[in-house]
């Protein structure tokens, strides 16, 4: 930053260093004693030329690697952030928007970082020295130049933006719920062609899309107005400079010369002034981003990761008198069960009930209270996060695959695993024969979101992650919902084999999956029996 500050300073010396050598060479010409002759300000113009372009391209490249480096500090922190914040936090939560803030928004912070902080300092010590050189000649020129500082770098980025209001905070709202109406209708493209909803989904973009673009047409407006109020405010400085320098030289009190270099001083010393009146239209957007990217930073995580604790291994778990709410809706109330190891546990009961619930609190992913979920007879709040994630397999009813190959979302659950091990997870999860019968095998690519591959077939995959997780206590929600009752029949005699090796707990709709349980409980209004 002070190279960058260094750079920027000297190369703007040099451009308005220029034009007062001009005056001096113009001075010299008319025969009138000036400090640098002719010839001198020629070759010094040539000199502070080529150096303004280097010292410009220096200051740039200083500024955007701090910007830049910044930025992916941001990003990591943000990222973090996330992962605190999940899942908790992020459940209902708009994935559009999301993604409109860890990157647009995010980018937009180097318009902060690489043109805001070094040009205010740049412009403050710039105007010092100008309306000292300046005043040199008669201190009243010099407080008029630094008044004309203040009116431009000051003032009239002050007063545009106040009349731009909130337009910038509602220019990325607006854009994050555009992206994310985008979003969602590039993922349900097969409902909006079956049920003819096309036209309906386009004109409600449209109306999306204007009102976005009335807010962006305010804010360059706004934008135009803060030019033209630039301008004219820096055209009256000059003019009242070239006034009061030639008042001062009709009465005697200044010279000719420092009458024609003073007024030029101040005509080519306003582009560091200048470029802080352009923030005040610029800024608003990258603030409103900034404020975006700092309510996620800022946000509280409903359960904190946990670590520094001793390390637990997996001997059992329970729940006893628990009772778990969303908000004022009670979903589980005083509800009790033991999962004692090697046993299988089902737990049936109408959706709503509270059976999903259930598995999250075991994966703490709210905290238990009132009441306690404890594993290894300690009280889950007092579990590593990380061993708790070692000693837990969780499959939800909907099985997220990754961008890339069969075998990459495979290997989420054990990096270090062999590819024998893999296909010994996929046969337990009767997936081995169909990845095999693929051209590309295990290297396939399941395409965004695993579009390529069907319901059934993402729910085989996501049990052949939790066999090759290898945790001893497996949470299934609902594992067999799409699959046939072939299907179901070898992953439930694959389960039944994991008796006295691993604690399954087993939720599901289905009667004919209870029948490996060896405890059922049923849940029903979020009581359990």
């Amino acid at each position: 930053m002070i190279a960058a500050v260094t750079m920027g300073l000297v190369g703007h010396l040099c451009a308005a260093l220029i034009t007062v050598l001009g005056g001096y060479a113009l001075l010299d010409v008319a025969g009138l004693s000036v400090p640098v002759g002719m010839h001198a300000a020629f070759w010094c113009c040539c000199i502070f030329a080529v150096l303004r372009g280097v010292l410009r391209y220096g200051e740039q490249a200083r500024n955007h690697f701090i910007a830049f480096k910044l930025l992916a500090l941001i990003r990591d922190k943000v990222f973090l952030a996330l992962r605190r914040l999940c899942p908790a936090k992020l459940e209902g939560r708009d994935k559009g928007d999301l993604i409109a803030v860890i990157t647009a928004d995010i980018e937009l912070l180097e318009v902060f970082y690489a043109h805001t902080i070094s040009p205010i300092v740049i412009a403050l010590l710039m105007s010092v020295l100008f309306s000292v050189f300046i005043g040199l000649y008669h201190w009243v020129l010099g407080v008029a130049a630094a008044v004309a500082y203040l009116l431009v770098g000051v003032l009239v980025p002050l007063y545009i933006a106040r009349r731009g209001g909130r337009d910038g905070a509602a220019f990325r709202t607006q854009s994050g719920a555009l992206s994310s109406y985008v979003l969602g209708s590039l993922r349900g493209l097969s409902e909006i062609m079956q049920y003819a909803a096309g036209s309906r989904r386009l004109e409600q973009m449209e109306v999306k899309t204007d009102d976005l673009a009335q807010v962006e047409q305010r804010m360059r407006q706004n934008t135009g107005r803060n030019t033209a109020l630039t301008n004219t405010v820096i055209l009256l400085s000059d003019i009242g400079m070239l006034f009061l320098a030639a008042w001062l030289y009709q009465t005697g009190r200044l010279g000719f010369d420092g009458a024609l270099i003073a007024t030029i001083a101040l005509m080519s010393s306003f582009g560091p002034v200048i470029a802080l009146a352009n923030l005040g239209s610029t800024l608003q957007n990258t603030f409103a981003a900034a404020d975006r990217v700092l309510d996620i930073l800022d946000e509280q995580p409903v359960a904190e990761e946990i670590a520094g604790q001793p390390k637990t291994t997996f001997s059992g778990a329970s729940v006893q008198d628990l009772t778990f709410s969303y908000g004022d809706e009670t979903i589980l109330q005083n509800m009790s069960l033991a999962l004692r190891p090697g046993t299988v546990t089902g737990i049936v009961g109408r959706s709503g009930s509270g059976k999903s619930t259930l598995l999250k609190l075991l994966m703490r992913f709210w905290p238990a209270a009132p009441g306690s979920v404890q594993v290894s007879d300690r009280d889950i709040g007092a579990v590593n996060t990380a061993d708790l994630r070692q000693m837990e397999s969780y499959v939800t009813q909907q099985t997220h695959l990754f961008s890339g190959s069969i075998g990459d979302n495979l290997r989420i659950a054990r990096l270090d695993a062999t590819q024998q091990e893999i296909e010994e997870a996929c046969k337990r999860a009767s997936v081995h024969d169909f990845i095999a019968a693929l051209p590309q095998g295990y290297d396939t690519p399941v395409g965004e979101l695993g579009s390529t591959l069907s319901g059934g077939e993402r729910q085989r995959i996501g049990l052949a992650r939790a066999f090759l997780h290898g945790a001893p206590l497996l949470l299934l929600d609902e594992p067999t919902s799409n699959l046939d009752s072939l299907n179901e029949a070898v992953i439930l005699k694959s389960l039944a084999q994991e008796r006295g090796q691993k604690t399954v707990v087993l939720v599901s709709h289905r009667q004919s999956t209870m029948r490996i349980a060896d405890t059922v409980y049923s849940v029903e209004n979020g009581r359990m029996s």
